[in-house]
């Protein structure tokens, strides 16, 4: 099966620190793949470079095609979308309006957006409930909640998703992080960055760790779950 993402040699320099180092990774259709590893070690400069918001060298190759010189937006015109750990929300702008962007390169087609838009509504019933209210009126669980949904309506084939259940309650994290599994039912592969690395390799199905800008492990996410460097690292076990 051609994998959905395959990244080869990829590596990032912010000057002259290279902060990814020759990083390689696959992923098929489908599949939730987590990248875990300390504070610092690459995560979030891989998932930009991914999603093409830092220059890089190396291949993103996605559905078999290279497309390390196309922009931001011919990605997410090929169904490849990044929600950033910051959110990056309009807070002056309604959550309505804030979903209606989500779907900026599908605008051609307004009966398709709005059928997309009730799809949002109900797989996020809180988000009906405040579409009128401006987006930095939301909760913390609420604002991750209209991130994910604007992703959806670019309707993407693959998210990268940066620290969803950053500075969240636990509750709200076993709450997000369920909603990212049942993603899957819609087709969509996700790429997970996830501090809470326990949480992130029981819904994943392959995982890969990250430090000091290289891969020191990758496997299924119950072999690196047993892992026992990685369950000393970063499961307190």
């Amino acid at each position: 099966m051609t994998p959905l993402l395959e990244i080869k040699d990829l590596h990032v320099a912010y000057g002259k620190v290279e902060a990814v180092r020759g990083v390689a990774l696959r992923m098929q259709p489908g599949q939730i793949v987590t990248v875990i590893g300390p504070n610092g070690a690459g995560k979030t400069t891989l998932l930009a470079a991914a999603a093409g918001l830092l220059r890089s060298r190396g291949q993103v190759i996605y559905d078999g095609v290279d497309v390390e010189r196309l922009d931001v937006e011919e990605r997410v015109e090929r169904g490849f979308c990044l929600v950033p750990e910051t959110r990056e929300l309009f807070g002056d702008m309604t959550v309505a309006d804030n979903l209606l962007l989500g779907g900026y390169t599908r605008r051609r087609d307004g009966s398709d957006l709005k059928q997309s838009l009730q799809q949002v509504y109900r797989r996020f019933p809180r988000l009906d409930e405040r579409r009128r209210q401006k987006a930095q009126t939301l909760s913390g669980g609420e604002r991750q909640m209209l991130a994910l949904g604007r992703a959806l309506m670019a309707k993407p084939r693959l998210l990268l998703l940066d620290e969803p259940s950053l500075g969240l309650a636990p509750m709200m994290v076993r709450e997000i992080l369920r909603i990212v599994a049942s993603l899957r039912e819609l087709g969509v592969s996700i790429l997970l960055i996830e501090q809470n690395a326990r949480a992130a390799l029981a819904i994943a199905d392959r995982a890969y760790v990250i430090e000091t800008g290289r891969i020191t492990a990758h496997g299924t996410a119950a072999e690196i779950e047993r892992d026992a460097r990685v369950r000393a690292a970063y499961l307190g076990v």
